[in-house]
């Protein structure tokens, strides 16, 4: 039963917050507002000074403005821009130097005049570095200050690249780059061994000098820092807290990156509350945590002394509620992955018929499958089920050179040691080592190469499916075209790729599907991954296969971030040897570890990760009152028949 009530209108974020559909016409909006800027400084016969950002949030917003410059007549040429920083050291032909990156994302397609456009120097001298700051402090200062700053934020929080721990009144100045900012720069330069580790930027003090002040948070990986700006108090490891001192500053965000807001999380504490099922359940989840007493043992007091009161409206007392949500989470938990043969409760996740499934579970990168859901990989293969992986991407820019150096000299020594000889192989080996002699970061690979670095995880995951006794002709290699760039930054996703996932499904006809579900992922392979996903599935059920009728899709999450416990839908409890035989699986994936090339903001490795989040998960629930496990991996089902109301 879905009910409204209204609560007292009290605001816990701290600045404006206008929330879009998504990026795109997020990116609309404010690039009309700058459109506006620039023409009402037109006509008072004045230039309009612009601040602008780099990084991948407002691309959108200069695609936008590209448009309007190609499609409307807006023009550029009464415009100065400012730029906000850029690394140091850097030269400005360098594919990761921000002069490139604002002339190829913005400049080369419109009619600025190129005397009006500034962007620090990342190759000043450093014995000139205070006096050229104070320069550039003073040319904006001389343009008449900024009328309009863009901004995006990092996941340190930063704004420019003012890091954590920098000063109010701080200005234009080199510093010294977070780790969190430099771990994701390295999709950009190749690993974090060559990103610069120093920047210069604007201050705090510049940025706050502007006239007005838009920032653009776009997708679920700037959620948790979105939360802190927004509804922390004003703190120097927030930087972009900072923003609550300016006067006429708009924050404009994506559902995704407000996920994480009390408005969505906990909306009870906001206003006017929509009491859906879903929506009650996460709230005496809420209350149970908030007050740590398990749900069997909350009372009517904690419900009003925590604001629930209106809540218990709807069930006359604390102890029938409670019952209900305690029951709904205890019935998410299963041993059986798979459905138990012969128990046909309507309340168990998954069905007891037929007793043995075909199961595919798709992995984005070779190693997803174990990382994410060894533990019950290993349990479906255990109860019997027909177990099928599939590996979308071949996962290949996240192995290092040395490693492909390695292999390929072992390549040339086996050939030597068996007196056999392959000049093809022999001359490719040298001109591998000359190509990596001469790299440079953000240089892609050449064929061999690549080649070599796919088979390396290819060779991966096929020793840790057969650790997990999944049959040979049962591991599937896809390589999906769209991930096949070489960069970071991948082509979009097309009907080829498509095309080979419907094949795939028709041929293994599965009653169970597993997709990687984590959107955090911070390069964004997983979400184009589960794209493609959704649009096979698409047209399958257009064109009316009658096996998918009796399939389910259950979606899992990785190293990045696990499902709320309000989402959970089937949770499988993992034993202590399980954790161990998942560790050792993921263990064969030697490339990724140690040190992977890309850790994110994480540096702990991809095996404790994991077992870090199940055993988080397994402590909730045992919060909750649930049964003490010691770890648990959780799914949620993706709903083929109200796909738009759950992409909501």
């Amino acid at each position: 039963m879905t009910r409204s009530v209204n609560f007292p209108e009290q605001s816990i974020e701290k600045l404006p917050l206008h929330v879009v559909e998504n990026k795109e016409e997020g990116a609309r909006q404010i690039a009309s507002i700058i459109a506006d800027v620039i023409k009402n400084k037109e006509a008072q016969g004045k230039k309009a000074v612009l601040g602008l950002a780099t990084g991948s949030s407002p691309i959108p917003v200069y695609n936008e403005l590209i448009k309007l410059h190609k499609e409307e007549g807006l023009s550029f040429k009464n415009v100065i821009t400012f730029n906000l920083d850029e690394y140091y050291p850097m030269n400005p032909g360098d594919k990761q130097s921000y002069v490139r990156f604002m002339h190829e994302k913005l400049f080369d397609h419109i009619d600025i005049p190129k005397e009006n456009i500034h962007i620090p120097d990342g190759t000043i001298d450093i014995r000139k570095m205070e006096s050229y700051c104070a320069e550039y402090e003073e040319k904006i200062k001389s343009a008449g200050g900024i009328d309009f700053q863009l901004l995006g934020i990092g996941r340190s929080g930063h704004i420019g690249f003012n890091e954590p721990g920098s000063a109010i009144n701080s200005t234009t100045r080199l510093v010294r780059l977070d780790p969190v900012t430099i771990a994701d720069a390295a999709k950009d330069f190749g690993n974090e061994e060559s990103v610069p580790t120093k920047a210069i930027t604007m201050g705090i003090n510049t940025i706050l000098s502007a006239k007005r002040i838009v920032l653009a948070a776009w997708g679920k990986n700037k959620s948790i820092v979105l939360k802190k700006m927004l509804e922390e108090p004003l703190s120097s490891q927030i930087p972009a807290s900072y923003l609550q001192l300016h006067n006429d500053v708009t924050i404009f965000a994506d559902k995704d990156a407000t996920s994480e807001l009390s408005r969505n999380k906990a909306p009870w504490l906001y206003g006017m509350v929509n009491w859906t099922p879903k929506m009650i359940k996460r709230a005496v989840i809420w209350l149970s945590l908030r007050v740590e007493k398990p749900i069997l043992k909350l009372t009517d007091d904690d419900y009003k002394a925590e604001g629930l009161a209106d809540l218990l409206a709807f069930y006359g007392k604390a102890y029938d509620l409670n019952i209900k949500v305690f029951g709904e989470i205890r019935d998410t938990i299963t041993g059986w992955p798979g459905g138990k043969p012969g128990a046909f409760e309507k309340t168990r996740p998954e069905r007891p018929e037929p007793p043995v499934k075909r199961s595919l579970i798709f992995s984005p990168h070779p190693d997803d499958d174990v990382i994410s859901m060894g533990g019950t990989l290993l349990r479906l293969v255990d109860q019997g089920h027909d177990v099928h992986v599939a590996y979308q991407t071949s996962g290949n820019i996240a192995v290092s050179d040395d490693d492909a150096l390695r292999f390929s000299t072992f390549s040339v020594d086996l050939l030597k040691s068996n007196n056999a000889e392959n000049k093809t192989i022999e001359q490719e080996h040298k001109n591998l080592i000359e190509f990596l002699k001469k790299k440079n970061p953000g240089d892609i690979d050449t064929p061999y190469v690549k080649n070599i670095k796919r088979l390396i995880r290819q060779g991966e995951a096929q020793a840790a499916c057969r650790y997990c006794r999944v049959k040979d002709e049962n591991v599937h290699f896809l390589y999906l075209p769209f991930y096949e760039t070489g960069l970071v930054e991948k082509k979009p996703m097309s009907d080829v790729d498509i095309n080979i996932v419907v094949e795939l499904l028709r041929k293994v006809k599965p009653h169970q599907i597993f997709a990687a579900g984590d959107l955090q992922d911070p390069h964004g392979t997983h979400e184009v991954c589960l794209q493609i996903i959704f649009a096979a599935i698409r047209k399958i059920k257009a064109e009316g296969d009658e096996w998918l009728k009796d399939c389910y899709l259950w979606l899992y999450r990785g190293a990045w971030q696990e499902w709320d416990v309000e989402d959970i839908e089937m949770a499988v409890p993992i034993s202590p040897d399980e954790l161990m035989r998942k560790r050792k699986a993921i263990f064969k994936h030697q490339s990724q570890k140690d040190s992977p090339v890309f850790p994110g903001k994480d540096s702990r490795e991809f095996w404790q990760r994991a077992e870090d989040r199940n055993r988080t998960t397994a402590k909730l629930y045992d919060k909750l009152g649930l049964t003490e496990y010691e770890a648990i991996e959780a799914f949620v089902r993706y709903p083929f028949d109200d796909e738009a109301s759950f992409l909501k």
